[in-house]
């Protein structure tokens, strides 16, 4: 049924009837049909900043400087002016709405990145329950690092890695932790989760996750690290029989011990290659073709099972074979194996995508981001890409080739709702990446009325580029509550960016 667009119309009929039982944030969302971006101030006056995005709750803007040495924090405020004429909407915005202050104030400046460090401006963290944030800092990557203390070979070393939980509200420093000779794929947050008070970072060098608890104080507490050992006391019971035969061996039980570093394979990686027997295993039933299915799909690719590392999958899904595993914490046995090109792990990807996006329970905004499985017109889109592609085994991986996704790694903005508005994916999504700057506005249309242009966003000058040849890249912060984003459009030459605000006049 189609109902007024008129927000006074709305606001009368949300008085007098009654929403279905859980539809009413839905309910209340479409209010955003009538509130929207429209109005953009190009060029804006702003500091010379790198803009990271908005917290999930819309109460800070993070930024950095451009020497990636200081965090600055804004608090989005509103544009406000009087007008001495009737008409005001008429006129033109005062000369104070083309600055940058007249909509953020800047609440401090606090360094974070010590000698030789930098800033990796791709990566933060919010925890809303306490409105803390989680930054990094690292040193130069070393290439061609030698394969020391347990590390394995072709990854890149890092002298020095720095966690930073700040208290977002004053710019508190509670608490660090640091990575020597490490690596951390810090952008875009992938080499890190954060789930409520549970933090996981994972250490590819030396093939690690760390996982970690923030508590209430600020303290950073190590909870475990999953790796070598599963269980919090593996190590503590391999030492401890590591001294037993060291003393039977001193008795002259044993003639000869093996290396306890190099005799063991990790526990994570055992549990692997048990999983993958046991699946084999109880393929057949049939003793003699239990064999014969071992030796072609086990031992035969034995020494591939043992060379698996844990990495972030690529984005050439031909370019390597990849897997993922599925791992109970808790009781430290691998719950799933799939491949990249496995037809089960894409249905469920289909049919539960919400599964893959887990967001921490408070953020009660983030569960109503669209994906394929709870919006209708994310999973026609979706499969209207499936049915042209050539290949559903290349189009599997490279739909695969996403996961698993970042943590905290779409807006919540509710203009990104596929059954609110449609738009052109290819230029502007919910998910935070760079994309191709255009010099033509990007539209959102209204879902209910196909034909009515609810807004559009162009990044960049308002004349457009002069230059054609220079290729331009922009991202889009939207702020999670408010009809108002930011564009900012910047080259690949360091020169400075072109802010533009859009906001509802």
């Amino acid at each position: 049924m189609f109902k007024s667009n008129n927000v006074t119309a709305r606001l009368f009929e949300r008085q007098i009837s009654t929403p279905a039982p859980g539809t009413a944030i839905h309910r209340a969302r479409r209010f955003y049909e009538n509130i929207v971006p429209g109005y953009t101030i190009y060029d804006v006056e702003c500091p010379d900043h790198s803009f990271r995005k908005f917290t999930d709750d819309g109460l800070y803007l993070i930024s950095f400087s451009r020497n990636h040495q200081d965090l600055i924090v804004y608090r989005p405020t509103w544009l406000t002016f009087s007008c001495k004429e009737e008409d005001c909407d008429s006129h033109d915005l005062p000369l104070k709405a083309r600055k940058f202050e007249s909509f953020f104030t800047q609440l401090y400046s606090v360094n974070l990145a010590s000698s030789g460090e930098l800033i990796c401006k791709d990566f933060f963290l919010y925890m809303e329950s306490n409105q803390f944030g989680l930054f990094a800092t690292s040193t130069a990557q070393i290439h061609d690092a030698p394969p020391t203390g347990g590390a394995i070979q072709g990854v890149p070393s890092v002298e020095k890695i720095t966690f930073y939980l700040l208290r977002l509200e004053d710019g508190a420093r509670l608490d660090e932790r640091v990575f020597h000779n490490d690596y951390v794929n810090l952008a875009h947050s992938i080499g890190a989760f954060l789930y409520d008070d549970l933090l996981a970072i994972v250490s590819l060098r030396y093939q690690r996750i760390h996982i970690l608890q923030i508590r209430d104080s600020g303290d950073l507490v190590d909870v475990r690290a999953i790796g070598e050992f599963c269980r919090e006391d593996d190590e503590l019971f391999l030492n401890f029989n590591s001294q037993v035969l060291v003393n039977h061996v001193g008795n002259g039980f044993h003639h000869s011990m093996p290396e306890l570093e190099t005799s063991f394979m990790g526990g994570i990686k055992q549990r692997l290659l048990s999983f993958i027997f046991r699946g084999i295993w109880n393929e057949e039933t049939d003793q003699t073709m239990r064999v014969q299915c071992l030796k072609k799909k086990f031992y035969f690719h034995f020494q591939d099972y043992i060379d698996l590392i844990i990495w972030k999958v690529s984005r050439n899904a031909d370019s390597h074979p990849s897997f993922f595993a599925v791992y109970n914490m808790e009781t430290t046995e691998i719950v799933a194996f799939y491949q990249n090109s496995a037809d089960e792990l894409y249905f469920l990807f289909e049919l539960f995508s919400d599964h893959f996006h887990v967001s921490s329970k408070s953020s009660l905004h983030m569960n109503f981001m669209s994906s394929h499985s709870n919006n209708i017109h994310a999973l026609e889109q979706l499969r209207c890409t499936k049915n042209k592609a050539t290949s559903f085994s290349q189009f599997v991986k490279k739909m695969m080739a996403s996961l698993p996704f970042s943590c905290q790694s779409q807006s919540p903005s509710p203009y990104f709702d596929q059954s609110l508005f449609r738009f052109d994916e290819k230029l502007i999504s919910a998910i935070d990446r760079h994309r191709q700057s255009t010099d033509h506005p990007i539209k959102f249309i209204s879902r209910r009325q196909p034909n009515i242009l609810k807004f559009k966003m162009k990044p960049g000058p308002e004349a457009g580029s002069t230059d054609g040849r220079t290729k331009k890249i922009c991202s889009f912060l939207f702020h999670p509550i408010l009809p108002l984003a930011l564009s900012v459009q910047q080259t690949l030459f360091l020169q400075a960016s072109v802010v533009n605000i859009h906001f509802r006049r």
